[in-house]
């Protein structure tokens, strides 16, 4: 099995990053995580926050950023990821009002190849992070989720496989890692049970009913290079739950090597 990296997304903890930012990179750091994937930068300019993650060893891996700011901010998006030594540009997901027919999901799989380019252009890599939602429309034929790497290049969009939420939408995980084998860089690990209203219901790796021995077997042998922890809600203090994941990881996964 191929050695690859713990990271965890930074919106798992997004009350704490609020509260004391950089204290909270510490901890990440001293857990042991190794990378860290962002979902805004609490206003800590670029150059400060390279300094920041080289002075606690860890890496930026790279950063979730919405629609508008490709649409309108991407240069700058470009520069501080950059700038701080990352290497992926990932879009989090399509607002509803972006996707409500054919058409408005064609003009996102467009953009999304224009981004693609311009960020291949300045050495980045650009992909894009799924809920289930994607699997819920069919465009020519195909799911969303499909559709949008059926219309895009390889080099231009690559995948951040959320396997939370693949199963979530009725799917195994392992059977989508192996379909985009090669161009799947960055997986989401998560864990969930179902609620009692049947809503997704996201708990601390090994807490769920995910079988995720399989789906790392699968990332490894699929090539990905970051099993990136998130957790959307988390029911114990965040920083916990995130310790309790990354605890299962060193059992289960990093024992390994």
């Amino acid at each position: 099995m191929n050695r690859m990296g713990i990271g965890v997304q930074l919106y798992t903890l997004r009350e704490d990053m609020a509260k004391d930012f950089k204290g909270t990179l510490r901890k990440v750091a001293e857990l042991g995580y190794e990378g860290v994937e962002f979902a805004g930068y609490g206003g800590i300019p670029a150059e400060e926050m390279r300094d920041l993650l080289q002075s606690l060893g860890l890496k930026a891996i790279g950063s979730h950023v919405g629609l508008n700011n490709l649409r309108t901010n991407l240069e700058q998006e470009i520069a501080y990821l950059k700038t701080i030594g990352a290497s992926y540009l990932v879009l989090p997901g399509i607002p509803g009002e972006e996707r409500s027919d054919e058409e408005s999901w064609k003009r996102i799989f467009a953009l999304c190849g224009q981004v693609g380019e311009q960020a291949a252009e300045h050495g980045l890599v650009f992909g894009y992070h799924n809920h289930d939602f994607e699997f819920r429309t069919n465009i020519d034929g195909e799911y969303a989720f499909d559709a949008l790497y059926s219309a895009t290049a390889p080099e231009q969009v690559k995948v951040e496989m959320d396997i939370g939420w693949v199963q979530f939408a009725g799917f195994e995980p392992t059977d989508y890692i192996r379909k985009y084998s090669g161009r799947l860089p960055l997986v989401h690990l998560k864990d969930f049970r179902i609620d009692a209203e049947g809503k997704i219901d996201t708990v601390e790796l090994g807490h769920g009913t995910i079988k995720l021995t399989d789906v790392i077997a699968a990332a490894s042998e699929a090539g990905s290079e970051w099993l990136i922890v998130e957790q959307d809600r988390c029911a114990n203090p965040p920083l916990e739950s995130i310790e309790t994941s990354i605890n299962w990881l060193k059992t289960n996964y990093l024992s390994q090597f």
